[in-house]
């Protein structure tokens, strides 16, 4: 296997400090990389990778850097999910139904990180459109844990957690839509964010479903999350759902680098305590018989540590946690049934090659090109947003949805600063082991789901491994209010510098 350059730098700003003293070159970061990520393929994260378009990325940041023309991320390896619309490398959303698809134009966030200089190694493996929590449901094959390949990496994002976790890239885009940015960054043992929905833009990602789905970053620290996020962040008019201002702040490159600097000065400030008064509220809910023990004792474990620093534990409730998973699999499906009725064989993606009419054809088509999970969804989808059960069931899940955002924001604005539990109930599952079961994984989103359903910015960060048989990563949950990015991942950039979690790799435990 080749060497792992990225493994030799603590991170984003490490990478920089070398490209900018030549002690590397973007070229040569991106040729270890690929020959890398080949070597590794049986983890299964990328699924299209084009070394002439990755190198000439990588050229054209070298020219950048030496005509004094850099930015944070100007050469720094990186790769996208496959939901993230791109020219020149195929976008499938992991499934049949796109299978050779090339985006004439590329999604806004691959557009700001292309105009940033950050050099690009392909696509990444996905659960099918987004749809599921292990990254099982690809059309092309499971993803595997880096640190135990019988094991998932967790999803949907499972090939953007994979690949940082093995080293292949240094942040990875992913999407948000019930935990799929946090629970494989928890599964893996890497750094995910999930933003304030609408801060960034959403133009160019592929839909599941829109009121719930947001980017994200995955990286190894908390710190390079950061100056992802910043690039990728801002007003898109392209987007309906993007937000001009936050919290009366232009939204806009920079405010979640002032935020994070800002906390930082202040964290620095205090000395011994840099937490000091941060109070961190712990939903009782979130730590009931369903959770794991292992993993109950690494977050009390780390809760310990951030009180060490200063910061002040509060018992909270968050009565309506138990709704979350009813109200999500309502909305989500329904959405997505709206979203993918546009894949009908006619305009583009997959169309069966034998039918007799449009309806056949439609039919056939749909059913060729989608997965077990996707058509699940749309079936539930369709059947909720039906004549007789809208009311029922789509109008009532609104309902517990604005219920369950309000027990968030009372937390939030009367008791406490950031949320803190667990992001799923157990480690990383044997790959297949709920193949009977297709709605076993839906249970371990309780505690994701809420976030999302709220709008609310969230992350996930390594804070120990389980003991029995192969050391598997377990994730902490950092929510925060809204448009409050900065300050959150200030906060676990400060444990981070306590702890050395986020710095094992797979095969050095």
């Amino acid at each position: 296997m080749p060497t792992n350059t990225l493994f030799q730098y603590s991170g984003i700003a490490a990478l920089r400090k070398a490209l900018a003293e030549r002690h590397t070159s973007a070229t040569e970061l991106a040729q270890d990389a690929l020959a890398n990520l080949k070597a590794q393929a049986h983890l299964n994260a990328f699924l299209h990778v084009d070394d002439d378009l990755t190198l000439a990325q990588a050229r054209a940041a070298d020219a950048r850097i030496a005509a004094g023309d850099a930015t944070a991320l100007t050469g720094i390896p990186i790769a996208h999910k496959d939901n993230f619309v791109t020219q020149g490398w195929r976008t499938t959303a992991a499934s049949r139904m796109l299978a050779d698809y090339v985006s004439p134009f590329d999604a806004t966030v691959v557009q700001k990180l292309d105009q940033a200089g950050a050099v690009s190694l392909g696509k990444l493996n996905c659960d099918e459109f987004g749809m599921g929590s292990y990254s099982e449901n690809s059309a092309f094959g499971p993803v595997r844990n880096p640190w135990d390949t019988d094991a998932v990496p967790g999803g949907s994002s499972g090939g953007s957690a994979a690949a940082v976790a093995a080293g292949l890239a240094a942040a990875t885009t992913a999407t948000d839509t019930g935990g799929s940015v946090r629970q494989p960054s928890a599964l893996c043992g890497v750094s995910g964010i999930k933003p304030t929905y609408g801060t960034v833009s959403r133009f160019g990602i592929i839909a599941y479903g829109s009121s719930l789905d947001q980017a994200g970053i995955i990286a190894r620290s908390a710190g390079d999350l950061m100056e992802v996020l910043d690039t990728i962040s801002g007003f898109d008019p392209r987007d309906a759902t993007s937000l001009e201002t936050c919290d009366g702040a232009p939204n806009a490159p920079g405010r979640i680098r002032a935020d994070y600097a800002a906390a930082a000065q202040s964290f620095d400030a205090a000395g011994a305590k840099p937490l000091l008064g941060l109070r961190i509220g712990v939903p009782r809910e979130f730590f009931d018989a369903g959770l794991d023990a292992e993993v109950a004792h690494a977050i009390e474990t780390a809760l310990q540590t951030l009180e060490s620093l200063g910061a002040v534990r509060v018992d909270i409730s968050l009565p309506l946690t138990r709704l979350s998973i009813p109200a999500y699999y309502v909305i989500a499906p329904a959405e997505a049934s709206s979203n993918l009725s546009r894949y009908d064989g006619v305009r583009y993606g997959h169309r069966a090659a034998q039918y007799g009419d449009l309806e056949s054809m439609t039919g056939r088509s749909r059913a060729e090109g989608f997965g077990a999970e996707v058509k699940r969804r749309i079936i539930v989808g369709t059947y909720v947003l039906s004549h007789g059960y809208y009311d029922a069931y789509y109008l009532q899940a609104q309902r517990v949805r604005r219920m369950i955002a309000n027990d968030f924001r009372k937390a939030l604005s009367e008791s406490c600063d950031i949320i803190l539990g667990p992001v799923a109930p157990h480690t990383a599952k044997r790959i297949g082991e709920d193949r009977d079961d297709p709605t076993a994984a839906w249970l371990s989103d309780i505690y994701t789901l809420g976030v999302s359903l709220a709008g609310l910015p969230a992350m996930s960060i390594p804070c120990g491994f389980s003991n029995a048989g192969k050391p598997l990563p377990i994730g902490m949950q950092l929510i925060g209010n809204y448009f409050n990015e900065g300050r959150l991942l200030a906060v676990a950039d400060r444990f981070q510098q306590h702890t050395d979690w986020h710095q094992r790799k797979p095969g050095q435990y």
